[in-house]
């Protein structure tokens, strides 16, 4: 039941940015890219790659988990911790993660491309994620060779990754932008400056509980910390954007957004039935009363951690059951309560 360190709350301006991930894509030299393995090379890239991890020791004493030997509720579990991606979490033969034991650093195998390399830092945390994420490659290209180009440089299956190979993403928490009908305009300047705006689970997916991922689109053409200062520069603006929106809320309508704060509160506290979407959205909503100065005495780290544990998989782990939607909706709905209660909350 413990969270990864990223998730502590800790970090440069955690209010609102909830993290910070870089990811490298890279494949082998003489090898075809995935969608062109069969069975016994996809064993083979596997096994070469999984040894190579274990061997040089890049990810520390790391788990390594085989996930076309692991039962699809665990592979969810993963996907909620984003320790692994949705395409691999449902993707057919072998495949697997090396994940550290901070779960900082994880290394999927056999997702896009043979290796997705990624890192997650608590907060504002591009350039250290950066650092540790570019030591880890170093580390791993000397016991494999990867497919490069002096012309292109890192070769992918996807050509936005083309190059350096680099995603460099920002999780950042904006309900009060979304309450004053502003996130538009936020989304069509980051939109001009060549940076994607996505949901919680990254490509295709809702932005559940006023998350949303900011990331770079192109990785051609520019050099790494090129690439890191473009999405790194571009944060605390929309920081001091939320920052604002949450001023004038207060100053405007405080009453009605004290109401708001307080009624997700009492019905997180109350609730007897709980989705995890509804979760979320009350979660969101007293977070940023937390951060408003509404609400007192709920650490960060707290919420952080019923933002995942009230999640599907999380909550049939905790439970130690699979369990049908209803029943997992009064579990939640108990284990939340439980939670706030023993924390001298609600």
């Amino acid at each position: 039941g413990r969270v990864g360190e990223w998730l502590g709350g800790r970090g440069p301006e955690t209010d609102i940015v909830f993290s910070s991930r870089v990811r490298l894509a890279r494949n082998l030299r003489g090898v075809n890219f995935i969608s062109r393995l069969d069975d016994r090379q996809r064993r083979k890239v596997e096994a070469r790659c999984r040894k190579a991890i274990l061997e040089s020791k890049v990810a520390g004493a790391c788990l390594y988990v085989p996930l076309h030997e692991t039962d699809p509720l665990d592979r969810k579990l993963l996907v909620e911790r984003h320790l692994i991606s949705r395409e691999l979490e449902i993707g057919k033969g072998h495949r697997g993660v090396a994940i550290a034991e901070d779960e900082i650093l994880s290394i999927m195998i056999l997702e896009e491309d043979h290796i997705r390399l990624q890192v997650f830092q608590s907060g504002i945390g591009l350039t250290e994620a950066w650092r540790i994420a570019d030591r880890a490659d170093t580390i791993l290209n000397d016991h494999l060779e990867y497919a490069f180009s002096p012309r292109l440089g890192y070769l992918t299956a996807c050509p936005t990754n083309v190059g350096t190979g680099l995603r460099v993403s920002v999780m950042l928490h904006l309900p009060a932008l979304v309450l004053t009908g502003e996130i538009k305009k936020i989304f069509n300047a980051v939109s001009k400056i060549n940076l994607a705006v996505r949901g919680l689970y990254g490509e295709g997916t809702e932005a559940t509980g006023h998350f949303y991922q900011i990331s770079n689109q192109v990785a051609l053409g520019r050099g790494e910390a090129d690439i890191v200062r473009s999405v790194e520069d571009v944060v605390p603006n929309i920081v001091n954007y939320e920052r604002r929106a949450r001023e004038e809320l207060a100053k405007n309508n405080g009453k009605r957004v004290e109401d708001r704060v307080w009624r997700a509160y009492g019905n997180l506290s109350n609730a007897r039935i709980l989705s995890s979407e509804e979760a979320l959205m009350l979660l969101s909503m007293v977070r940023m009363g937390v951060h408003m100065g509404i609400l007192k005495d709920i650490p960060t780290s707290l919420l952080n951690e019923l933002f995942l544990f009230t999640q599907p998989a999380h909550l049939q782990k905790l439970a130690g059951k699979e369990m049908k939607p209803e029943e997992r909706d009064a579990w939640r709905a108990d284990y939340v309560r439980k939670r706030l209660k023993e924390a001298g909350v609600g």
